[in-house]
């Protein structure tokens, strides 16, 4: 059993928790609205989740889920998650992060970004590329025929097994994405990003397996 810290418990947060309960983990939660309005999420995860600060959160997870908006990096608890094998979820969206000019020109990916606010958490890019209810809906066990597969990308071999054995209990797969900078092959609007795993109209998703999701990563292209 792992105990996973999630600072922003929104969309995509919230789904990772709830599969990570599903899955035998703790869950500690924490947003920017204050304990009280994560109550009713608590109460429906049961007895392995809980609510606290986004530092406490930070502090007792194995693994800490940033579920933020880029704009939101400044107020990260960077002492607390030094250290710590962190998984970047967060995606880049001018009409709510606002323009950020390292962004637009591509000379830094979102990752990149995000570690200059936490130069010593080790990061690792997952989930970002999946729309939080296919996410919720295509799980499967190991070994089933229409196991999805997400992209991972990281500079840390320790911490990105640390988060594929993660990922794997959660029920997919994991396909390497490469390092850190490579990151933004899995980005908004790459082929990766959403399209494999179904259009958003359809709750329920299609399966992606290991050859769409590698074949989606080969054919994406960077323009600044």
């Amino acid at each position: 059993m792992t105990t996973v810290g999630f600072i922003g418990s929104g969309n995509i947060g919230g789904a990772i928790a709830r599969l990570a309960v599903e899955a035998g983990h703790q869950v500690v939660l924490s947003n920017s609205r204050g304990l009280a309005t994560l109550a009713d999420t608590v109460a429906e995860l049961g007895p392995r989740a809980s609510a606290e600060t986004s530092r406490k959160a930070a502090a007792a997870g194995d693994i800490v889920v940033v579920a933020v908006p880029v704009s939101a990096f400044p107020s990260l608890p960077a002492a607390t998650l030094a250290g710590k094998t962190v998984i970047d979820t967060c995606n880049y969206g001018p009409e709510r992060d606002g323009r950020i000019p390292e962004l637009d020109s591509t000379s830094l990916t979102s990752s990149e970004l995000l570690l200059r606010y936490v130069p010593d958490a080790v990061l690792v890019k997952a989930f970002n590329n999946i729309f939080f209810e296919h996410l919720l809906s295509l799980a499967r066990p190991a070994g089933a025929a229409d196991r999805s597969y997400l992209p991972v990308a990281g500079d840390s071999a320790a911490a990105k097994e640390t988060v594929n054995e993660f990922i794997g209990s959660l029920g997919y797969g994991v396909v390497d994405a490469g390092p850190l900078a490579d990151g933004w092959r899995q980005a908004t609007g790459t082929p990766v990003w959403g399209s494999p795993y179904g259009p958003f109209s359809d709750e329920k998703g299609q399966p992606a397996g290991e050859d769409a999701i590698r074949a989606a990563l080969a054919t994406a292209t960077r323009q600044p």
